[in-house]
């Protein structure tokens, strides 16, 4: 009889430290999960995020023939689908930001793209990421936030437009 007694509550105390774990975990902290329309963002980057464009710092995104380059840009996380991201406010860069993201792959960067036109201030953006865009992309960066001194910059992989 005591056998029995203990091994039920060895097995609701296992229950309740799987039901806690679980609540407690990133990603159901951050409702994680959410399935998304685009089959993309879920085929590229390690990190899946929904984020709000808080800030483009002026001059940050400008049109030169022949130029390609990449720009930081400000968000406040909404929400974690998959991997994990340091903080509420991160920072992602993107190349040749001046293009659709359909449009702005080349030879430099072949593996970008997103439905997203263009970007706005205070638009809401689902982004595949990797973790470090200084080790996924080697030109030009103009980062605006060099003083805040945002580590790490995520790199966006695929970008689409969710609201704005």
């Amino acid at each position: 009889m005591t056998f029995r007694v203990s091994r039920t509550i060895l097995g609701g105390s296992l229950l309740a430290v799987v039901l806690i774990s679980a609540a407690c975990s990133p990603s159901a902290s951050m409702g994680g999960g959410t399935p998304s329309s685009d089959p993309e963002l879920a085929r590229h980057g390690t990190i899946e995020v929904t984020a709000k464009l808080v800030e483009i710092p002026e001059g940050a995104i400008f049109e030169r023939e022949l130029y390609n380059y990449a720009t930081v840009l400000k968000y406040q996380v909404i929400e974690v689908h998959r991997g994990s991201v340091r903080g509420q406010t991160i920072y992602v860069g993107h190349y040749n930001p001046f293009k659709p993201r359909a449009d702005a792959a080349d030879q430099l960067v072949p593996n970008i793209g997103g439905d997203l036109k263009t970007f706005r201030e205070d638009q809401v953006e689902r982004m595949s990421l990797d973790g470090s865009m200084l080790d996924e992309f080697s030109g030009a960066i103009l980062n605006k936030y060099f003083e805040e001194d945002p580590d790490p910059i995520y790199w966006a992989v695929w970008t689409d437009l969710v609201s704005g």
